[in-house]
């Protein structure tokens, strides 16, 4: 993980795609010990510091996660995340061409928890969440497409989900339906940018991480 914002309320950091955000099963340190580490060693902390996760990304996923560094900013940015207040928009790299330019999606997404996986639907089930996103085809090479995806809602795996929906599933994503995993265990989905209020000061934050080190992604980066 690198850092690319950070002010007593708040830090915000670029993720690895192998990076777990929280503890899990696997026993792997997670990117929430990782920063209390860095930010122990940087300010010579005695004890424990405070770091409040609000939000996750999935393991194969890379990019900006939000961590608050006091009980006021978790408080007030849980409450954003669950409102809408936080804007984030990812990137996409998909094999197949979506059905239109831009379009939003709208499905009805329920998660299997045993199967640690989300299906949609277009109509509502029982213990189902509405999903809504809005894509746009950026960029496109010989054989990929470069989608810019907005979150509207923040649900289970919901841009892995919908995307395979229309039949346009994330590069390396095995478990909705790309043939192939990448050789890194990634997949091709990067948080790409962040826009909220911050919490405590009302400024206006926007943050934006570089892209994953790898050519196809950087072949889109020169395209753009």
């Amino acid at each position: 993980m690198t850092v690319v914002y950070e002010d007593n309320h708040l830090i915000i950091v670029n993720k690895t795609a192998s990076e777990i955000v929280q503890g899990d099963k696997t026993g792997d340190t997670p990117l929430s010990e990782t920063v209390k580490r860095y930010l122990k060693e940087k300010y010579h902390k005695p004890g424990n510091v405070f770091i409040g996760v609000t939000h996750r990304l999935d393991r194969p996923v890379s990019g900006l996660v939000v961590l608050a560094k006091t009980g006021k900013a978790l408080a007030r940015l849980n409450e954003m995340f669950r409102t809408g207040g936080v804007r984030k928009t990812y990137l996409a790299i998909v094999k197949n061409r979506p059905p239109a330019e831009e379009g939003v999606l709208t499905h009805y997404l329920t998660r299997n928890e045993k199967q640690n996986k989300s299906y949609a639907s277009d109509t509502e089930k029982p213990g189902s969440k509405r999903a809504v996103l809005h894509y746009r085809i950026l960029s496109r090479s010989d054989n990929y497409y470069l989608l810019e995806v907005d979150l509207k809602t923040g649900r289970h795996h919901q841009i892995r989900c919908q995307l395979a929906r229309i039949g346009c599933p994330i590069k390396g994503d095995l478990k909705y339906g790309f043939p192939r995993s990448n050789p890194d265990g990634s997949i091709c989905l990067h948080a790409r940018r962040v826009c909220f209020e911050h919490p405590v000061s009302h400024k206006l934050i926007e943050v934006e991480a570089p892209l994953p080190e790898n050519n196809l992604w950087k072949a889109f980066l020169n395209e753009e």
